[in-house]
């Protein structure tokens, strides 16, 4: 607790105002209130109680007018308050999910795992955080689009990240064991409905089951980036943002491992409206280049094997996006590498913030005092009681005759 210190003086008043409190009562004391030609039969009865209480009128007066001195100098108790001004970076992040990612060539604490995987794991760090390199985007927005043949809007753009992170955690590539068993299964049924001589409809709709799931393979990279430049133009109208979260850059992170094969929009194309808002493209080209292998349901026996494949990166249009839209193009042939790329891009893009301080003052003469779990009132409305209860004793339970 502090006083204000242009009101402070006003302290020196308690040590001329309270001797003068005590003196006139003493001196009230000196008088008889009524007369008697001898007051020798009374010497030997003592003080009763009642006078001995007596001390409490000019107690109550002396912490009346303490509290009421107090007051006068502004007792203040101050609240410091942080205000931090952030200016954040608006990260849309694209993850291939096509079949190719399943491609096991990355490890990850000596397991072997897909490239999908791999890509969870470091940019689970690159958001969160770790213990070494990466810090984490806590003053970030991060939005999360999947595209394999077709892209999709997984996340909007936000500070959720923990919702970003699950959602790309549940997250498959459409050629996964499971989409794989289910096109398997569909296959059978759409065989055993022919041999049978089942209903045209029947037959349709299980054939039309059969080439949704396989049409979504593919790597749809030019849709991907525009539909990232369309989230990124409409999140100033849809958000709102605040002084305190003030938007510094706005960048798309491009993760794949293939050649662009899907989708209406041409790669370069979507990088020139990218380029044309401001908006920054890094590219990561994803895997080893090498054949490796890729868990494949087996025809008719619906069980898994692990075959060799090869998927090559299409790394001349992934450098002439970046380079059409002033970003970087990356290599991550392991997750080491991966884990390179993201410290980079970290380092690339960095958040801005700045600290204010600010000191808030309470008047502790009008204001409640809080003491721990208790709530006392305002120093004022204290010395009014005290006020109050001094001048009801003084005139009823001490009042003095004449």
């Amino acid at each position: 607790m502090t006083f204000h210190e242009e009101s402070s003086w006003f302290l020196l008043l308690l040590p001329v105002v309270i001797p003068l409190i005590w003196w006139r009562w003493a001196r009230q004391g000196r008088h008889a209130s009524v007369r008697f030609s001898a007051l020798g039969w009374l010497a030997g009865r003592g003080r009763t109680l009642k006078a001995r209480a007596r001390i409490l009128v000019p107690l109550l007066r002396t912490l009346a007018v303490t509290v009421l001195i107090v007051c006068l100098a502004r007792p203040q108790k101050g609240n410091e308050e942080t205000r931090v001004l952030s200016e954040g970076v608006a990260i849309q992040t694209l993850v291939d999910v096509s079949g190719s990612m399943e491609a096991l060539d990355f490890n990850l604490d000596g397991n072997q795992v897909n490239r999908l995987a791999a890509i969870k794991s470091v940019f689970r760090d690159f958001v969160l955080g770790n213990d070494g390199d990466l810090p984490g985007r806590p003053d970030d927005l991060i939005g999360l689009i999947t595209f394999a043949g077709y892209a999709d809007t997984k996340s909007p753009l936000t500070l959720d990240h923990a919702t970003v992170l699950d959602i790309l955690t549940n997250t498959n590539t459409v050629m996964s064991v499971d989409v794989q068993k289910r096109i398997w299964k569909l296959q059978r049924q759409l065989e055993r409905a022919r041999r049978t001589r089942g209903t045209q409809a029947q037959a349709r709709e299980l054939q039309a089951q059969i080439e949704m799931l396989s049409g979504e393979d593919g790597t749809a990279i030019g849709d991907a980036i525009g539909l990232a430049v369309k989230n990124l133009t409409e999140l100033e109208r849809r958000r709102g943002v605040s002084d305190e979260k003030r938007i510094k850059s706005k960048i798309i992170v491009l993760m794949t491992d293939g050649a662009n094969n899907a989708g209406d929009l041409a790669p370069a194309q979507a990088a020139r409206m990218a380029a044309a808002f401001g908006f920054k493209i890094h590219t990561i080209g994803v895997g080893t280049g090498r054949r490796v292998r890729v868990p494949q349901v087996v025809p008719f026996t619906g069980s898994v094997r692990l075959v060799q494949q090869h998927f090559p990166i299409d790394e001349e249009t992934l450098r002439t996006i970046a380079d059409l839209t002033g970003g970087k193009y990356f290599r991550a042939r392991d997750a080491d590498a991966l884990h390179e790329v993201y410290a980079e891009i970290d380092q690339l893009e960095k958040t801005e913030t700045e600290e204010k301080r600010y000191m808030q003052f309470r008047e502790l003469a009008t204001a409640s005092i809080e003491l721990g779990a208790v709530t006392l009132p305002p120093l004022l409305m204290i010395a009014l009681g005290l006020l109050v209860l001094e001048v009801l004793l003084a005139n009823t339970l001490f009042r003095k005759i004449p």
